[in-house]
């Protein structure tokens, strides 16, 4: 199971046992940096030089709470911060991208919905433009913004972490669980911004090294428990108990 509610949900309805395997990332590997193909992607994407990127790593859908990146941003009152959507509204209708394209202008807020640009692979599009990969683009991000009112793990949450990015963080039940208590070091809503989450992500743009240390520990914190190691082990009880059964 991806989460602890999904196991203790398991056993109630089923009366089955599992083991616990939440979504890990390689941080024994350094996350890849910029190459050949990505140079220049700042400008390609539209985006100055000074501009510093909010990422936005999702699609656009109710349940992400978007509003609440955007209202980071007008509090912020930095007009170089753009704030950057990855990915499309998708089947889920467009209602909500509309509701926040308008609540963005209302805001003085620079929205950017880039997902014409963002595939799976890098290739060109229809137009004849380079496509660039999510993970091409985090390393050109300074934040990235997760104010989701619920998840079943949340991997944008790992990415960031992974590409020692500071991320703001809605207290979704499974973080909240699973995740927080581990240690990491971010600005946490909890259903609303405070002055305090305000502050936080100001300081950790502002200072370099406060931001170094918070980006740091998060990834020994991921390191420790959202590792390739980790699933080693986990795979090893299944095989086991599987071989237990057996014999």
């Amino acid at each position: 199971m991806i989460n602890q509610a999904a196991r203790e949900e398991l056993s109630w309805r089923k009366g089955l046992s599992s083991e616990l395997i939440p979504n890990v990332f390689d941080f024994d590997t350094p996350p890849p940096q910029p190459d050949d193909y990505t140079q220049g992607l700042r400008a390609d994407l539209g985006f100055e030089e000074d501009d510093i990127l909010i990422l936005q790593p999702t699609r656009i859908v109710p349940r992400k709470g978007i509003e609440h990146s955007i209202k980071l941003l007008e509090s912020l009152g930095e007009p170089r911060m753009k704030l950057v959507i990855s990915h499309s509204a998708g089947d889920e209708g467009y209602e909500y991208q509309h509701m926040l394209v308008e609540l963005a202008h209302d805001s003085d807020v620079d929205l950017r919905i880039i997902d014409s640009r963002i595939g799976e692979i890098r290739q060109k599009n229809h137009a004849g433009e380079k496509m660039y990969t999510l993970w091409d683009l985090y390393p050109f991000v300074d934040f990235v913004t997760y104010p989701s009112l619920y998840e079943g793990f949340g991997n944008a949450f790992l990415e960031a972490i992974y590409f020692k990015l500071p991320i703001l963080i809605n207290r979704y039940s499974i973080f909240a669980r699973d995740i927080e208590p581990k240690g990491f070091r971010v600005p946490l809503m909890d259903g609303y911004l405070t002055k305090h989450v305000i502050d936080e992500v100001r300081r950790l743009l502002a200072d370099e090294a406060y931001r170094r240390i918070t980006v740091e520990h998060n990834y020994a914190v991921a390191s420790r428990f959202y590792s390739y190691s980790v699933l080693r082990r986990s795979l090893r009880t299944l095989i086991t108990n599987i071989r237990g059964l057996e014999s």
